[in-house]
């Protein structure tokens, strides 16, 4: 059991690895052709004023653009900044940005507690995403990079040009395989962490590896968690133990979800009575105002760490 516990575990993790693989991989590739091709600077040119209020150059939008797709490749994207500063700068903010994984979350949620506006509540979501960029960038330049200069733009502006397959292909090669040696080992380990607590029961009754999730490890520490969250108003060890399962992918909080509730209530875990039990949870652990205290928990899913892919392209390009 414990061996085909591990096995899982190493499976899960180089399967989510390599679900970033393909992303990454397209965008090292549309990065070396923006690139060769001399488009780079004129983008920087042209967006340099309105990145300048953040205490960011020109360049630093593309990363946090392609970051509204997914951060992991949008902190590599940070490269092509020149300055040490601004490059540790731009990575702190492209967690910020709200990428697709969190999006499922954001429609679900939606869609249960206001079907009425639930477009205008993703939208919002979105909107607060830039206005997280903004003021954290803000404070951010006024704390801890006062001394950040705020030299003007300057650069030669190279011809277009046709861009080089195998400059390319070789510049996107040893991008992916360096991030690959560097994050692949966090990324697998992290989730191989969360098999392990989900799979430890807490009493002797129980078995190794064959332990409902409601009590394992993983729900002890979901329910140690919890209470920091009850001013919140999502304090049931449910919501906590998803955003705790969120920090490994955030793909996973609906499925973590899915998985608790079938285990609680004897049925199929369909997306009906899902809804059902997340309605009557939220609504207990709120104290009757679910709508606030979803809004918290929407907030507060897009403010946290993204995903332990994310941490680990932090810890290669910024260490």
């Amino acid at each position: 059991a414990v061996m085909g516990l591990v096995v899982d575990g190493l499976v899960a993790g180089v399967g989510m690895l390599l679900t970033f693989t393909p992303l990454m991989a397209v965008m090292f590739l549309l990065l070396a052709l923006l690139e060769d091709s001399g488009y780079m600077a004129r983008a920087a040119v042209v967006v340099d004023r309105a990145m300048r209020r953040i205490g960011l150059p020109g360049r630093a939008f593309l990363p946090l653009i392609v970051g509204f797709g997914c951060n992991v490749p949008a902190i590599a994207a940070t490269r092509v900044l020149g300055s040490a500063r601004q490059r540790i700068l731009t990575a702190l903010l492209v967690p910020f940005t709200s990428c697709s994984a969190r999006l499922t979350v954001y429609v679900m949620l939606a869609a249960t507690f206001f079907p009425r506006h639930a477009g205008t509540v993703v939208f919002a979501m979105y909107a607060t995403s830039i206005l997280l960029v903004i003021l954290v960038g803000l404070a951010l330049r006024r704390t801890l990079w006062r001394t950040m200069g705020d030299e003007p733009l300057m650069l030669d502006l190279p011809p277009y040009q046709y861009p080089t397959p195998r400059v390319m292909l070789s510049v996107t090669w040893a991008r992916l395989q360096g991030f690959l040696q560097t994050a692949g080992g966090i990324i697998v380990a992290t989730v191989c962490v969360v098999w392990l607590l989900q799979a430890t029961p807490t009493s002797a009754g129980d078995a190794f590896a064959r332990v409902d999730v409601n009590r394992s490890v993983y729900a002890e520490v979901a329910q140690a968690v919890s209470p920091v969250f009850a001013p919140a108003g999502f304090d049931d060890w449910r919501s906590t133990g998803a955003l705790v399962t969120g920090f490994v992918a955030k793909e996973a909080v609906i499925s973590s979800w899915g998985q608790t509730y079938a285990l609680d209530t004897g049925s199929g875990g369909g997306d009906t009575r899902l809804r059902e039990v997340l309605r009557r949870d939220f609504a207990a652990s709120s104290g009757g105002h679910p709508l606030p205290a979803v809004a918290a928990f929407m907030v507060f899913l897009l403010a946290y760490t993204p995903c332990v892919a994310t941490l680990a392209a932090q810890s290669r390009e910024i260490g």
